[in-house]
């Protein structure tokens, strides 16, 4: 753990500092976000990351999770964001998130793969999402490998020590635009810290999630989670009800995710339109993404009286 001194003396500076993260800036104003899809085929590397700087959207979710896991291209395009910078809002870069193919099945499986959560942020990224989020424990891993171990707080029965090492904070430093004393503050699960920059995310997708969704979602440094209806479907028994209408079944399953994040104060993600954005923002949605995502993100933003620019 880091001197008190040294504790005292980052915790002024950061206490100053403006928000990395656009996506937890808004979260934290009580706005509703949107996201924009992107992926190493055909959208990822530098040219992919110039292209996307200009994005409509609060952030960018970067699959790695059903294309190639390619952390050289995810380097370029995190580059290329830099470059095609600022944003509209005046943040350096579009927050990104990115979707892992490691599976969520037992503290085992996260911690064997943890490899990735270590390389996918050095490479400058915002956050992360675990899918097949089944076990509490397999969470409490998840979060664990997301942190430096001189980040405490939450540590104790239901949270270990991180295990995030040294190594990456330099580039992903260079990427925030911060010194890398500064990334080290930031570079923390938001909101276990309130000065942290990291959103961390679950896919409660299948009945094996389902059934301890209320338990994962109470593991600190969890900021958000989806129920994955394409793959919520197909564990039901459904091979394509990725979309409306849902059988009765799968409208429970989202109700109990829906529940858990609320009764745990995390945030809920859906598919949004324009003709139903308005009711899910009622209903609790506060991350959305769609076909029509953009037009129902400028619907949200007027309703909920948003200032901030794209």
């Amino acid at each position: 753990m880091l001197p008190s001194t040294s504790d005292s003396n980052n915790a002024v500076r950061v206490a100053r500092m403006p928000r990395v993260n656009k996506a937890i800036e808004l979260l934290e104003a009580g706005q509703p976000i949107y996201y924009e899809h992107r992926d190493a085929i055909g959208a990822g590397g530098y040219d992919g990351g110039r292209a996307a700087a200009q994005t409509w959207a609060d952030y960018v979710t970067y699959d790695m999770e059903h294309t190639p896991f390619d952390v050289g291209g995810l380097t370029e395009f995190m580059r290329g964001l830099v470059d095609g910078g600022p944003t509209r809002s005046g943040h350096r870069t579009p927050a990104v998130v990115v979707t892992l193919p490691a599976e969520g099945v037992s503290a085992e499986a996260v911690r064997a793969n943890a490899w990735m959560v270590k390389q996918v942020l050095a490479t400058g990224v915002h956050g992360l999402l675990l899918c097949h989020a089944e076990m509490p424990d397999a969470v409490r891993a998840f979060v664990e490998a997301a942190r430096f171990p001189f980040h405490t707080s939450g540590v104790g029965p239901a949270l270990g020590v991180g295990r995030r090492g040294h190594g990456g904070q330099e580039r992903a430093a260079q990427v925030w635009g911060l010194a890398v004393d500064r990334y080290l503050a930031t570079a923390d699960p938001w909101p276990l810290n309130p000065r942290g920059e990291l959103l961390l995310g679950l896919k409660i997708e299948n009945v094996r999630a389902l059934a301890s969704v209320e338990a994962s979602t109470r593991v600190p440094g969890i900021a958000f989670a989806e129920w994955g209806p394409g793959d919520m479907g197909m564990s039901m028994g459904y091979p394509d009800q990725h979309d409306e209408p849902y059988p009765a079944d799968m409208r429970a399953a989202r109700a109990r995710v829906l529940g858990a994040c609320k009764a745990a104060g995390l945030a809920f993600l859906e598919q949004v339109t324009p003709a139903n954005v308005l009711a899910r923002i009622a209903e609790g949605v506060r991350i959305g993404t769609g076909r029509q995502g953009h037009e129902a993100a400028e619907l949200s933003r007027r309703h909920t009286g948003r200032t901030m620019p794209w």
